[in-house]
């Protein structure tokens, strides 16, 4: 965050000294620009470059996203302080699931352990452990087992969680049941 306050602060610089450029030419043909230009180009630089930002963050983050973490869920943002965003809707949260190292339980095949990554902007991405049970369909927060815990995943599962109907074409159901069983 900081650097893209330095970018920032960078950009209103760079239009600024356009703006003055302008009215160094101006001086030149013998008319005087107005005292309101520099600050209007800094504020334009400013506004421009933090827009650029919301909409290529989304882009920029799931380009980092390592392979086999896929994208289920983007939540789609309008803002009455951000008029621009009503032509054109911004993604500020994103849901990710790490299905390429989604695991199978060896007692019960329906059953798959998995990562989900919260994004949204600003903020540090949040992983939440997942089981899903393909069967039901459903799905839960994972508790991870204490150190000693002598049940199995299968027992320590049921007695732990909070099942969550799951629907069959929810893009979480389709990436880990339906993908893993064809």
């Amino acid at each position: 965050m900081l650097f893209e306050f330095i970018a920032t602060i960078a950009a209103a610089f760079g239009m600024a000294g356009l703006a003055l450029i302008i009215t160094h030419l101006s001086k030149l043909a013998g008319k005087r620009a107005p005292k309101w230009l520099i600050p209007l180009f800094a504020a334009i630089g400013m506004f421009a470059f933090q827009i650029n930002q919301e909409y290529s963050w989304y882009g920029q983050q799931v380009e980092k996203l390592p392979k086999g973490v896929e994208v289920i869920k983007t939540a789609k943002s309008t803002e009455w302080f951000r008029p621009w965003s009503y032509a054109k809707p911004q993604i500020l949260r994103f849901i990710a699931a790490d299905i390429g190292n989604a695991s199978v339980q060896v007692d019960n095949q329906d059953i798959h352990l998995f990562n989900l990554y919260l994004f949204e902007r600003r903020r540090a991405v949040e992983t939440v452990p997942q089981v899903i049970d393909c069967s039901i369909p459903a799905r839960a927060d994972y508790v991870i087992p204490e150190k000693g815990n002598t049940l199995s995943i299968d027992e320590h599962v049921k007695q732990t969680t909070a099942w969550r109907d799951l629907a069959t074409d929810d893009p979480l159901f389709i990436s880990i049941c339906t993908d893993k069983q064809s």
